[in-house]
Parts: C-alpha cells; structure tokens; sequence
C-alpha cells in the first residue's frame, strides 16, 4: 500500500507538467533558460511540434505504466 501512495505522490507532479508542457510548450521550452537571452526568443515550429509530441507520447506511457502498476 506505501508503494502506490508514493508512486502517486511521484507521478502526479510528473503528469502534471508533462500536460503543462502539451498546452504550453512554448512557455515549457524556455522554462529555466529564459535568463540566458537578452531578447524573448521565437523557438521554432518544429521545436514546438517536438515538445508536444513528446509531451503526449510520455503522458499516454506514464499512464499506462502508473495504471499497471496500480493493478498489481
């Protein structure tokens, strides 16, 4: 039971930034590394569409994982 409780305390700050960074990647790409440039930069759209597909892809095995080991 200790288990589950904290594998729940340990994913659910995880998925929530994974979902912060689907919706937002823009502002989760300079997250931490805005200080390093004197002007806003423009990431490109490339960059973007690779945060959120990255972000999605890891939410879905995040879940699935969290899922399967709840069932056991």
């Amino acid at each position: 039971m200790t288990e589950k409780i904290l594998l729940f305390i340990f994913f659910i700050p995880l998925l929530g930034v994974l979902v912060w960074s689907f919706f937002d990647p823009r502002e989760s790409l300079l997250w931490g590394k805005r200080w390093m440039f004197k002007e806003e930069p423009e990431p490109s759209e490339g960059a973007i569409r690779y945060i959120k597909v990255a972000s999605a892809i890891s939410i879905v095995l995040l879940l699935i994982l969290f899922i399967v080991s709840l069932s056991r």
